[in-house]
This record gives structure tokens, sequence and C-alpha cells, in this order.
């Protein structure tokens, strides 16, 4: 349940809250607690382990929580993960509270007004633009809002619409998640072959069709030998593995395209430094579902790859149009398939993009700047713990 961190500031004690340990995509939560400098106690709504009584109320009373939530009663649905949570900060005694994605943080969120310990909520994607989170949660994210001390979000689209429910402007930062330095490095683009590389779950706003489609499109537009050489290997999974799968047959190119199912980060690596360039075609969802700032773009980019993505969410943040790579309009198949056809033909393009690409990155957005910028957050409502707000109490 605990897992504790290094640094000056390890006297802070930090308990964090969280759907899940397990998933794939919850990387950067294990991120967190294992790089934070605090004494970090975790605790996570899918667990229910008999022998730790508290651990196992816990996930109950989440449990409780989505069933209530399924049947529209949001209040209450608040209650039981709230009540436990309270008995946990009773008994570990935190600093501060962090809670990892918004709709978790409703189910707990009285907790704060009860206890008085400063809340921190760490808001990453669907959380802040999905209609099924978003439209359903609004009330309930506008109470969060009066009782939370600070708020991360992964860009600047999701600070305007945490902004608009009533967020603090002055303890609300933007950090994406950051690209792990020690991992992703050594991509030689300029020498590498035409392959190119997509990571991703196979989900709407990730566009893997999308993507499969302009990279079917480069295809035709190249000379055939030139053609002929290009390959996509795209890594991930989700529920439109199988449309992919019928998109690369339709199209005549299952010797062209690999849908190479997870991989572990450091294959992905592997597979980046092998590569000369990075595709992902990000797009709002038809539920309204937007990308923060994908992890895999600046991931891509540490290594020393250009990027071709979409001018969406938070990626111009950090992709330099015509510097560290090319963005084209959501859906324009067109235009992203010119800028692979670029990338293929122009291997010095490709390297001197990726070189700056990686410098880009190294110089903003590793997990080391974003643990900084959480860190610091966490620190400074500890530290400002005797200036909150007054907690208004539930239906004010």
């Amino acid at each position: 349940m605990t897992a504790s961190g290094g640094g000056a500031a390890g006297h802070l004690r930090l308990l964090v809250l969280a759907p899940s340990r397990r998933a794939a995509t919850e990387t950067f939560v294990r991120a967190n607690l294992q790089r934070l400098p605090f004494d970090t106690i975790a605790c996570f709504g899918d667990e229910r382990p008999w022998r730790q009584p508290l651990r196992l109320a816990y996930g109950l009373a989440i449990l409780l929580s989505k069933a209530l939530t399924r049947l529209g009663l949001l209040r209450l649905a608040t209650l039981p993960g709230s009540l436990v949570a309270w008995l946990l900060i009773r008994r570990h005694r935190p600093d501060v509270v962090m809670v990892e994605f918004g709709f978790h943080a409703v189910r707990v969120m009285e907790a704060a007004a009860w206890s008085g310990v400063p809340l921190v909520v760490h808001f990453r994607g669907s959380d802040a633009s999905a209609d099924r989170r978003v439209r359903v949660l609004r009330e309930r994210y506008r109470r969060l809002m009066r009782l939370i001390s600070g708020v991360i979000v992964k860009s600047e689209p999701m600070r305007r619409v945490l902004l608009d429910l009533g967020a603090p402007v002055d303890r609300l930062i933007v950090s994406p998640s950051g690209a792990d330095e020690r991992l992703f490095h050594g991509a030689q683009p300029a020498e590498a072959p035409p392959l190119f590389v997509a990571v991703g779950r196979f989900v709407a706003k990730k566009g893997p069709l999308h993507t499969i489609r302009a990279f079917a499109r480069m295809r035709s537009d190249l000379p055939g030998a030139l053609a002929a050489g290009c390959r996509l290997v795209m890594v991930g999974d989700g529920p439109l593995v199988g449309e992919a799968r019928h998109l690369v047959d339709a199209l005549d190119l299952q010797d062209a395209v690999t849908l190479a199912g997870t991989r572990s980060q450091q294959e992905v690596a592997e597979l980046m430094r092998q590569a000369r360039a990075f595709l992902q075609h990000s797009l709002v969802a038809p539920d309204g579902d937007s990308e923060g700032s994908p992890v895999a773009v600046m991931e891509a980019q540490l290594s020393g790859l250009p990027v071709v993505a979409t001018l969406h969410g938070g990626i111009p943040e950090v992709v330099v149009e015509g510097g560290t790579g090319f963005l084209v309009e959501e859906g324009n198949i067109k235009a992203m398939a010119a800028a692979i056809g670029r990338l293929a033909v122009d291997q010095a393009l490709a390297g001197r993009m990726g070189a700056a690409a990686r410098d880009r990155i190294t110089a903003s957005f590793t997990v080391r700047h974003h643990l900084e910028q959480v860190a610091g957050l966490l620190e400074r409502v500890a530290k400002d713990r005797s200036a909150l707000r007054r907690l208004p109490k539930e239906g004010s």
C-alpha cells in the first residue's frame, strides 16, 4: 500500500487514490507513485484484499459508488467512497490527498470537506472531455471544484474546460505526463528505412483507421519501388482492432501494415529506434472524448523521431509544425498522406526534424519535468493549508 520516494521533500506524506493499479493505461499513475519524492500511500478502487480491511472497504465502496452512478443517484454515489477515504485519511494522516482522474475524485471528494486535508485532482483526458463523463458529472464537477486545493491537467484545452467549471486558476497547472528519458532515445531517422510507427489504443480518439487510410494513400502517391519499401507498425489493442484488420485487408496492405498488439515500453522504445517517423491521427471521438497530450507523441520525439499528427488537444503544445513534425487538420487524410510522403522521400528532413524533436522534449517534456511540476504543486498546497478557503457544505 505504501510506495516511498526519495529526495529532500520526503517528509511530506501523500495519499493517492486511483481507480486501478493494473490497467495498461495506468503507466503514469505508477510513475507518480514510484518517482514522486514523498512518503506515498496508495489505494486502488479495483483492489479488495481480504486481509487489509481498509483497502477491502475502499474497493467495495468504489464498487457500490459505480452501481449508484449507473442508477443515476449521483449525490448518493459520492458517499460510500468519501466515507472510506475519510477513514483512510484518519488512519494515515496525509498532508495532501491526490486523486487520479476526475471521475474517481467525484467518488471520494467529500472526504476533503470532512477532513480539511488539501485535495489535488489529476485530470488526464476523457475525464475532462468525453460527453459520458462531463455531461453526466457536470454538477458533481462543480461541487468538486469548490472542494479542491489544486488541479493538474494535460493540455490547454483541458485547462479551459475546468476553468469553466470553476477550477481555481491560481492552483491549476498544465503538465503533460512526459516521456521517460531512461527508455526513449537513440532513433536515427536519417539512416532508417521508411518504417512508420503508431502507438496507442485502438479507440476512436486515437484515429487508427485514419492513420491506416493516410498511409495507404501515401503509398499510392509514391513511385512503385519507394512505395513498396514503406512499412507501418501499429502497437496497441482495443475495440477498433477488428475493424482495423478488415481495413488492412480491404486496402490490400497485408504485406505493408503490421498490427502488433500490446507491447512493453521497452519493446516500443526499441521499435522507435528503428523507425523513420511516428504517426498519430488524434481526433474528437463521437462521444466528445479527446486527447490531453498523448505520451507516445512525446516518447517518439524524445527518441529522435519526427511526428505526423493532428491539430488536436495538447498535441500542438508539444509538436512544432514544420519544426519537429507536421500537423494536419483532424480528418484530413490527404494532408496526412502528403506529410508522411515527405518524410518517406526525404531522409535528411526526417533527421533534422527528429533532432529538433529530441531537443524540444529533452528541454521541457520529460517525466522528470512532469514530476517536478506535480511535486511543486503538492508542496505548495500542503504549505498553504492554513490559507485554504472554507470548504462549503454539500448543497451550498
